[in-house]
């Protein structure tokens, strides 16, 4: 490797490490009466955007959607009655949270180093997990990408170049055994025929084509064990972490009691997939796939396969 890349390489590292601690020590003037604030207005401002499941806005104005539902639930269990949200663009959210627009973001907005060093986020709300539809039963017991690797007899389809045909790879499973599929449609027809024995996307895509087939003769294996998570979570000014705290103590209460799966799993979530990991973890996670496609594309020759982006449902906003 040449003395150019590994500079940069080193470079990178120690500014995704950089972005760790500032995410967990940056000190900010802290609010402890945020909370009481809040109820005593009787609503917290929140900042949506209108994408359905995330976050929806209904012709009479009505905010639903899985992120306002459940912080509409938390903070009536904090004595705030109601939330009155503000449709805002990605970009412009957080900026708005710190001018003091919002009290919160509940919009679906993923986890990233440097919105963490902006923002205090809550605990994960909402994953974007992998996910398998397979013949009811589950056969093949196929509950990982090792597990596919391990029979001799499964084969999978995946999207070419997406992260589930590179998650099926780099657990070991034969080129020839991993099945490029070039849509939905045609990776549930192929699981219907039996040319495959497991179909992967996203937990909300994989769900979409399964409610939308009808088949009573597939299932949904979700979260894939063993693979990456992306998540979101309630996002508070930094200052506010006591009202996060709070946040994060009721939220945890829902999750414990089911009511947090009533609420998010109607829109096509997986409870277990927020259930599985932490913001902590998340945060990780992230700064070393970021390390990881940045490393990639020092590396790779121009044109090559090697800078393809991996598939998504929903952008990685």
């Amino acid at each position: 490797m040449g003395t150019m890349k590994l500079n940069a390489l080193m470079a990178m590292a120690a500014g995704a490490t950089a972005l760790i601690a500032i995410a967990v020590t940056t000190p900010v003037a802290a609010d402890e009466n945020k909370l009481e604030e809040l109820k005593e207005q009787g609503f917290a401002r929140v900042a949506i955007a209108n994408e359905p499941p995330f976050t929806a806005v209904g012709a009479d104005g009505k905010v639903s959607g899985a992120a306002p539902d459940v912080a509409r639930e938390i903070f009536k269990r904090l004595g705030v009655p109601e939330i009155v949200a503000s449709i805002s663009e990605y970009g412009a959210m957080i900026p708005g949270l710190q001018a003091g627009r919002h009290d919160a973001i509940t919009a679906g907005l993923f986890m990233k180093p440097e919105r963490c060093a902006a923002v205090a986020y809550s605990q994960p709300i909402l994953c974007d997990a992998e996910a398998f539809a397979l013949k009811k039963g589950n056969p093949l017991k196929l509950k990982s990408y090792k597990d596919i690797a391990d029979n001799p007899d499964a084969k999978i389809g995946a999207p070419g170049g997406g992260t589930e045909e590179k998650l099926a790879l780099e657990a070991g499973v034969p080129r020839d055994r991993v099945i490029v599929v070039p849509d939905g449609q045609s990776g549930m027809k192929m699981l219907q025929d039996g040319r495959i024995d497991v179909y992967s996307l996203p937990v909300l895509s994989i769900n979409d084509l399964v409610s939308k087939a009808s088949d009573p003769n597939i299932e949904v294996v979700a979260p894939v064990e063993g693979a990456p998570v992306y998540c979101d979570g309630a996002a508070f000014r930094k200052g506010d972490e006591a009202l996060r705290d709070a946040f994060d103590v009721e939220l945890a209460k829902m999750k414990e009691s089911g009511e947090f799966a009533k609420i998010i799993e109607p829109y096509g979530f997986s409870a277990k997939a927020a259930m599985s990991t932490t913001r902590e973890k998340t945060l990780r996670r992230q700064v070393s796939l970021s390390w990881a496609s940045r490393r990639l594309s020092i590396g790779a020759t121009p044109g090559g396969g090697r800078h393809a982006r991996p598939r998504r449902t929903k952008p990685a906003i």
